[in-house]
C-alpha cells in the first residue's frame, strides 16, 4: 500500500507535481529546531529522455540511484561545494525528479539566517543556498522516504496559494541540450524569493500570494 507522500509523488505528470509544490512548507527538524519556508520554485526533470537530467541516456551511477527509488524519496547531492535536494517521483525504475530551487522562510528564520551568515532575499533564493539556511550540509539523508526522514514536505499544513504561477526554461542546464529550453521551471510570480528575481519585478506587497 503506498504511502501518503509516495501517493502525492505519482500518478501525474512531473510538470504538474512540480507546480503543485508551489505554496506548500519545506520544513528540517533539525538539533536546533525546525526551519523551513514556502516553496516558491521548482523544476521538473523528466528522466531518462530528458537532456538535463542526470539519468539521461540512461546514465546510472552509485551517486544517482537515489532517482531510481520510491516516489516521496530524497536525491540529495552535490555541484561543487553546493548541496541540492530532489523530490523523486514517478515509479521505482523511473528516474524522474524535481528540484526544490527556492523557498520563502517562514520557520526558524533567525536559525536559518545563523547557518547561512546572511539575511534578506539572498538567504533562500537559490538550491544551494536554501539548503545551507536549513543546515543540511551532507548527503546522509540521500535516499530516505520523506515520512521518516528529518527533511519533508509538509503535505497536511494548508498550501499557500499562487496568483499566478510563471513557467519557463530551467537554469544552469547544459544550453546545447535538446531539452534546455522547455518550460520546465515553476515559479510564484512576483516572489521576491524566488532565484535570479529581478527587483523590478517583485511583488513587495503580497510575495504572489493570493
Amino acid at each position: 500500500m503506498l504511502s501518503e507522500y509516495q501517493k502525492f509523488f505519482t500518478a501525474r505528470p512531473t510538470p504538474q507535481i512540480a507546480k503543485d509544490l508551489l505554496g506548500r512548507l519545506l520544513v528540517f527538524h533539525g538539533r536546533k529546531g525546525d526551519v523551513g519556508g514556502w516553496i516558491v520554485e521548482t523544476e521538473a526533470y523528466v528522466g531518462e529522455q530528458d537532456s538535463a537530467s542526470h539519468a539521461f541516456g540512461g546514465r546510472r551511477t552509485d551517486y544517482s540511484e537515489s532517482l531510481y527509488g520510491m516516489p516521496g524519496n530524497l536525491y540529495i547531492y552535490q555541484i561543487r561545494s553546493h548541496y541540492c535536494v530532489d523530490i523523486v517521483v514517478q515509479d521505482p525504475e523511473e528516474p524522474q525528479g524535481i528540484l526544490i530551487r527556492a523557498l520563502e522562510p517562514a520557520l526558524g528564520i533567525e536559525q536559518m539566517i545563523e547557518n547561512r551568515g546572511r539575511d534578506g532575499f539572498d538567504l533562500t533564493n537559490g538550491p544551494g543556498k536554501l539548503m545551507q539556511a536549513l543546515g543540511v550540509q551532507s548527503r546522509s539523508m540521500d535516499g530516505q522516504p520523506m515520512e521518516h526522514a528529518a527533511l519533508q514536505v509538509d503535505l497536511r499544513t494548508e498550501r499557500r496559494i499562487p496568483a499566478k504561477i510563471i513557467a519557463g526554461p530551467r537554469i544552469g542546464v547544459n544550453a546545447q541540450g535538446k531539452d534546455a529550453l522547455k518550460d520546465y521551471r515553476f515559479i510564484v510570480a512576483g516572489n521576491p524569493y524566488v532565484s535570479k528575481m529581478k527587483r523590478r519585478d517583485a511583488d513587495d506587497l503580497t510575495h504572489g500570494w493570493r
